[in-house]
């Protein structure tokens, strides 16, 4: 049985919503084993920032990676901006991505590129454990489908 616990405006369609759900027993009241969220002890003063790093890929390596070798070492990629830092659209979908995480009323404190090309990091900032807790689940959700008109998977880490 699927719990509605929030929801956001989808930014990618016209009075659509996206739904957010713990998992119960058939019972529906009972919290299924897999459901991790009916673990957390909701304090909804507590204020948390989250920091989500993460790998663009595409053919099996991380974006920007030659076919044979690696990449020139770590050091300029770090906020990088430019070509030669960043590739050709690791911009492109980062930027997307805010742009729907603020439309969805996420609360997305920030973007930046990290130490390894392909790299790259979000941070959520929330009051509430599990609204923040909610909020990062949403923002990984619309990256991996952001992404998916990019041919590119996403590594989280």
């Amino acid at each position: 049985v699927l719990k509605p616990v929030a929801i956001y405006p989808d930014p990618a369609r016209t009075n659509g919503a996206l739904v957010m759900c713990e998992v119960m027993m058939p019972d529906g009241v009972t919290p299924h084993p897999s459901n991790a969220r009916a673990t957390i002890l909701d304090d909804e003063d507590a204020w948390f920032g989250f920091e989500q790093e993460y790998f663009f890929y595409q053919n099996g390596r991380p974006l920007g990676f030659p076919e044979q070798g690696y990449p020139a070492p770590q050091g300029p990629y770090y906020t990088g901006v430019g070509y030669s830092n960043v590739g050709d659209v690791a911009r492109e979908i980062v930027e997307e991505h805010l742009d729907l995480c603020l439309a969805a009323g996420i609360n997305h404190e920030g973007i930046n590129a990290e130490v390894a090309k392909g790299q790259w990091e979000f941070q959520i900032f929330g009051k509430g454990s599990k609204k923040a807790a909610d909020q990062i689940w949403m923002a990984r959700y619309l990256l991996q489908r952001l992404t998916e008109k990019y041919g590119i998977d996403i590594e989280y880490h």
